[in-house]
């Protein structure tokens, strides 16, 4: 029994033994705490300017316009250049932005139109870092690795949810919102610093796309043409667009339900973290993981979020909250090792943007629509609006992900990836 715990432990941290996977990994720890400082002041902003529900979703969409018309540009761009420098390039924008941000909160500057304008460019950086910094993990461990690292950089980014989020609402509450986004900056220069310090030899080079014409249609025929890619890009694009919006609902529902403020929207984001966390934990130990797995989290998320729209007192919110973000992170992680396991390393850029175009550039049409549930037919809708279709896709292509099914054997190197 204590070989076989000791043996849980090891793979499940198993990628930290890889040096340059490591700076990548406290890199993101530093920077997501940071993103999430901000988002939640960014939302308790535009509330304090408009009190409007649909405003919020209005900007929460606004930050994803550029990767709903742009993503598939930026994987390819992925394809093509060093994807370490141009995380560097893209992390340097960012802390210029939340440095903007941050100056014209602090000096009373700030109106609506700037919020958009801010997060509309923030939006733009993104279209470039999300499929470089997405696709740079199978840069950096081997394929036996492959499945872990990718968990542990979204137990990652959860962890730093508890800490970033609440530390967000405390500060935005007692200290001011502009101190959250100087934050913010300061993060993503920590970001540039991991970057640098990576062993660059030990990075693998997959080859890179050539300049040609229709490359961004190459990596949709390429998606159309291989159901493994398929099928998880629809799921993930439907419930990313419905169920992946609680920058939105959370902040409505901690206000008009619980009448709450920016610390109750921290603790609710900090309490999802925790749940994220477990369930990263519990995934980041299995060897094996295939489609099937995919749509099971889709059925035990969807559940979650609609139990929790019916939560009738905010303790037992927070419960359920717990379960909510440990469905978040299985279903985030399986699509994204669905789709990394599946992809030729030449394709891997575009793949990711595709991931990252169905996950998060779904919410110029989604962010709008939740926010207008919330605001219209109640805040408990806008999770409703998100867990049921959640669930009814879960249950309804679970047949087809199974007869696809295949899990891949981690246990095999491959070249496309140095550790």
């Amino acid at each position: 029994m204590a070989d076989r715990s000791a043996s849980f432990g090891r793979h499940m941290f198993s990628s930290l033994a890889i040096p340059n996977y490591r700076w990548f990994f406290f890199g993101q720890l530093a920077s997501v705490m940071g993103n999430w400082m901000q988002t939640v002041a960014q939302s308790f902003l535009v509330l304090q300017l408009t009190g409007s529900g649909t405003e919020l979703g209005l900007t929460v969409a606004a930050r994803f316009v550029p990767i709903f018309l742009l993503g598939p540009w930026g994987g390819v761009v992925a394809d093509r250049l060093d994807r370490r420098k141009l995380m560097v390039a893209t992390q340097v924008s960012s802390a210029v932005l939340a440095g903007i941000f941050a100056l014209l909160i602090g000096t009373g500057s700030i109106r609506l139109w700037m919020v958009y304008l801010l997060a509309l460019a923030f939006g733009l950086v993104n279209v470039f870092d999300n499929p470089a910094r997405q696709s740079m993990i199978s840069d950096l461990v081997d394929r036996s690795h492959l499945s872990n690292a990718v968990l542990l950089n979204s137990i990652t980014i959860n962890a730093a949810r508890i800490l970033g989020a609440a530390a967000g609402g405390v500060i935005a509450a007692g200290v001011g919102l502009a101190l959250c986004f100087a934050l913010n900056g300061l993060s993503f220069l920590i970001v540039v610093l991991t970057l640098l310090l990576m062993d660059k030899s030990k990075i693998a080079k997959p080859p890179r796309a050539a300049r040609a014409p229709r490359q961004v249609r190459d990596g949709f025929r390429y998606v159309a043409r291989t159901p493994e890619l398929l099928f998880p890009l629809l799921m993930v694009a439907i419930v990313g667009m419905l169920a992946w919006e609680f920058q939105v609902s959370l902040p409505l529902l901690a206000s008009t339900v619980f009448h709450g403020g920016a610390a109750t929207y921290g603790a609710m984001t900090s309490v999802m973290g925790a749940g994220a966390v477990a369930g990263g934990l519990v995934s980041a130990s299995r060897k094996h993981i295939g489609t099937r797995a995919l749509a099971l989290s889709a059925i035990g998320w969807g559940l979650a979020i609609t139990v929790a729209a019916l939560a009738p007192t905010l303790p037992i919110e927070y419960v359920v909250l717990l379960f909510v973000g440990y469905g978040s992170i299985t279903f985030n992680s399986y699509g994204k090792i669905a789709l990394q396991m599946t992809s030729r390393p030449e394709m891997r850029g575009r793949v990711m943007a595709l991931w990252a175009l169905a996950w998060v550039g779904s919410t110029p049409i989604g962010g709008p629509v939740v926010g207008w549930v919330g605001q219209n037919l109640g805040a408990r809708w806008s999770l409703l609006v998100g867990g049921i279709p959640t669930l009814a896709i879960g249950l309804a292509l679970y047949p087809m992900l199974s007869r696809l099914d295949r899990p891949a054997d981690l246990s095999v190197p491959s070249s496309s990836a140095v550790g």
